[in-house]
């Protein structure tokens, strides 16, 4: 089959032909149609993300049809299209596991890091950890739902039931979730980089009651603020913005260090946490309730051997939404 891969951290994307993978017990054969393009790629690729098994195949918002089940496999058939996200094994006995908080287990395995993922025509994928793919969307528009709806959607729950939302950064993941909590009726406030007007644009299209830059204040307290960019001098900024008794959720894998703060913005039983990959239940609940909103995602689609390009439009900036590999048939 053909696929990009990483060799070494900090190097680009390499084309390759790699032999079709098997699927082993409890596994599928997916033949990829699409697989977003996230930012924890570029942490995967740039080697801020320490960990990965190379060799290693990038890629953990995976659109595909099951072309074989292997043995023992029971939950789909040949012919069903399914998504693969970012959590790609849990061990199931811990007891993280065993209380539906197999996000946090320690021996866990993640798609495109340390088992190959979609930047390929072919993956295998653990099925207890497959998600069904709504009807209503086509391949390139389901995927970033797999990672950016997935996680935003853990973080926006992580706000309780906060009216007033603060959104630091405001690509792939901050435009599904923005439709989310308008859905819900709460107030969204959308922070870019200083300079960013296409970015703030954007967010007012999408329902923003106000956009503005990060180190700005908003015109109203907030009830709650989700960071999704990995910028740690964010979070004293958040803290600020928040009203007493408000969270602050760091919705990324990585983030630079935060800096110190004084205690004084913190006080007042603010909260500060942060989102650990996702469990099934998050995505059975996000997918079933992305078409009730319904969900639109603008996508920018790149074939796979454009890969490198999609990371590195994504690494500066240069598309407002989320970016998507085209695989195969689907490139044309």
């Amino acid at each position: 089959m053909q696929a990009m891969i990483l060799k070494a951290p900090g190097q680009p994307l390499q084309e390759a032909e790699l032999p079709d993978p098997a699927p082993e017990p409890g596994q599928l054969l997916i033949q990829v149609h699409a697989c977003g393009v996230c930012r924890t790629d570029l942490h995967v690729v740039d080697g801020d993300l320490t960990e990965p098994e190379l060799p290693i195949v990038p890629g953990h918002q995976i659109v595909g049809t099951v072309v074989e089940v292997g043995r023992g496999s029971s939950q789909y058939r040949m012919g069903d299209r399914v998504g693969v996200p970012w959590l790609g094994w849990t061990c199931g006995r811990c007891d993280f596991c065993k209380t539906r908080r197999e996000n946090l287990c320690d021996q866990a395995r993640y798609t495109g890091y340390q088992i190959n993922g979609g930047f390929a025509e072919l993956c295998t994928a653990d099925e207890r950890f497959c998600f069904p793919i709504p009807e209503a969307y086509p391949d390139l528009q389901a995927a970033p739902l797999l990672c950016a709806g997935l996680i935003g959607y853990r973080a926006l729950c992580m706000t309780g039931d906060a009216r007033r939302l603060g959104f630091y950064g405001f690509g792939a993941a901050a435009h599904i979730i923005i439709q989310v909590a308008r859905y819900q009726d709460r107030e969204v406030y959308a922070f870019t980089r200083r300079g960013d007007t296409k970015g703030q644009d954007f967010a007012r299209r999408l329902g923003a009651t106000w956009a503005g830059a990060s180190d700005e204040m908003p015109p109203e307290v907030l009830d709650a603020a989700i960071i999704f960019a990995p910028v740690g001098e964010l979070v004293p900024a958040a803290l600020k913005a928040v009203a007493k008794g408000g969270s602050v959720v760091c919705a990324g894998i990585h983030m630079s260090d935060i800096p110190s703060f004084p205690y004084s913005i913190l006080w007042g039983e603010r909260i500060v946490r942060s989102v650990a990959n996702l469990t099934r239940k998050d995505g059975e609940e996000f997918m079933a309730l992305a078409p009730k909103v319904p969900v639109k995602t603008e996508v920018h689609p790149y074939p796979l051997l454009r890969a490198n390009e999609a990371l590195d439009d994504l690494r500066h900036g240069r598309f407002e939404g989320a970016a998507v590999i085209v695989v195969g048939s689907q490139e044309r």
